[in-house]
């Protein structure tokens, strides 16, 4: 165990995606740190096994997701990482002009390797591979509802297909039939392939066995690629290699302090049960924000400021909230346009966020990606270390804030994700 510097470096495309593999580093037995962008000033991993770096290179120019993801590689070698992991959804999402391929391209060239996996099944969470065709519970991909999204639809569930669209490398399969017969058969398999001149191998998986057969076959590859399913089956391989030490608490965060407080901004179904289940259990602990009103000027934010803080003051939940359904997201985005609309929502949800922090809130749970990402930026953090999961994918954090002794306990919830009682329990599970 003489390694000095992190055991594995990731590079994650996108905000919730790297929270994503950061809880699942965790709960494979790692300390992790989220750090968002390449760091510009050190970080201290004293007691850090394994950094994420969070990007947004997911739907970004081409150019300029390669460019940052190199220099996320170049930081995390200097880290001394002994593997990289390129991290993203678990849906493939990009499209047929990158940013998979030609970012797993750049990566390669610069690490001077010759084969990667790609590996994006998350089976606990309806995301398998077989015969390289990936499906999102029993659908395939192209007909999952996927094929309709906003930036990236995906019309196309041959792995091995969208992926040769987007490299002028080869691609090669690692299917079912090889995994089912072990570890050191689907290695034969990937040496008879890189021989062949294939740098790229979609990889079948349908459960944890075939997971865990990728991830001891890959173990000592310098670059994996993939979704968090393969993120969770690595550390014991880091185990077994001597790389890892065995880790009793790897969630262990500092005791939480401060008031508690939940901002929702995310629309998604899930976030709307969760919601109404708030809603229910305390009838006037919810302030819901409007985007036309927000349009009109203060008055609303400063009515929901002076809400929090009346809750806050009287130890009592509080939750401000711009989930609202379709309709009347329809109704505001037709008045203001989808840009404004939205923007309306996570400047105000960001401002009072800061305003109430400084206040003396010390549990935050934020609803929605984009919603993540703004109050985070506007709260200036840059650095989260992952503590135990509330529910699948969604960690408590914490994260040092300047002139604040005590770290800032942080939530970041995607909008599909969580129990519909989350907005509750959550706060049960943080010690």
């Amino acid at each position: 165990m003489s390694h000095q510097g992190i055991v594995l470096g990731a590079i994650a495309d996108d905000f919730t995606g790297a929270t994503d593999l950061a809880n699942n580093l965790v709960r494979g037995g790692m300390r992790c740190l989220q750090v968002i962008g390449v760091p510009q000033e050190a970080v201290d991993l004293h007691d850090v096994d394994a950094v994420v770096v969070a990007l947004k290179s997911r739907s970004c120019p081409v150019q300029d997701a390669v460019t940052d993801s190199l220099a996320a590689l170049e930081w995390l070698r200097e880290q001394g990482a002994l593997q990289l992991f390129f991290k993203y959804c678990s849906t493939f999402d990009s499209t047929d002009e990158g940013n998979i391929g030609p970012v797993a391209d750049a990566l390669l060239e610069r690490l001077h390797a010759h084969q990667t996996v790609m590996v994006p099944a998350f089976p606990v969470n309806g995301r398998t591979v077989y015969q390289g065709h990936l499906f999102v519970g029993d659908r395939l991909l192209n007909d999952s509802g996927m094929q309709h999204h906003p930036l990236n639809p995906m019309q196309d569930a041959d792995l091995v297909r969208v992926l040769s669209r987007q490299t002028p490398h080869p691609v090669g399969l690692a299917n079912r039939a090889v995994l089912a017969k072990g570890t050191e058969a689907t290695r034969s398999h990937l040496s008879t392939l890189a021989e062949q001149g294939v740098r790229h191998v979609i990889c079948d998986s349908l459960d944890e066995q075939d997971l865990d057969v990728l991830s001891e076959a890959t173990a000592t590859m310098v670059l994996v690629t993939g979704g968090s399913g393969l993120g969770q089956a690595l550390p014991a391989q880091y185990r077994a290699l001597g790389w890892l030490e065995d880790i009793a608490e790897p969630g262990r965060l500092a005791p939480a302090t401060g008031g508690a407080l939940v901002l929702s901004g995310s629309c998604s179904r899930a976030t709307l049960a969760q919601v109404a289940d708030f809603v229910a259990k305390h009838p006037d602990g919810g302030f819901a924000l409007d985007p036309l009103a927000l349009a009109e000027g203060e008055q609303q934010q400063q009515q929901a400021l002076a809400f929090a803080r009346q809750r806050l003051s009287d130890n009592a939940p509080v939750l401000i909230y711009a989930s609202a359904d379709p309709e009347k997201v329809k109704n505001a985005q037709a008045s203001l346009g989808v840009e404004r609309a939205g923007h309306l929502v996570e400047e105000a949800l960001s401002q009072l966020a800061v305003t109430l922090v400084q206040e003396g809130v010390g549990r935050l749970l934020v609803a929605g990606g984009e919603t993540s990402g703004a109050v985070v930026s506007a709260l200036g953090v840059t650095t989260l270390r992952i503590g135990e999961q509330i529910d699948p994918g969604v960690p408590w954090t914490q994260a040092p804030l300047p002139g604040h002794d005590a770290p800032l306990s942080l939530a970041l919830k995607s909008g599909n994700f969580g129990g519909v009682d989350f907005f509750t329990r959550a706060f049960e599970v943080l010690a």
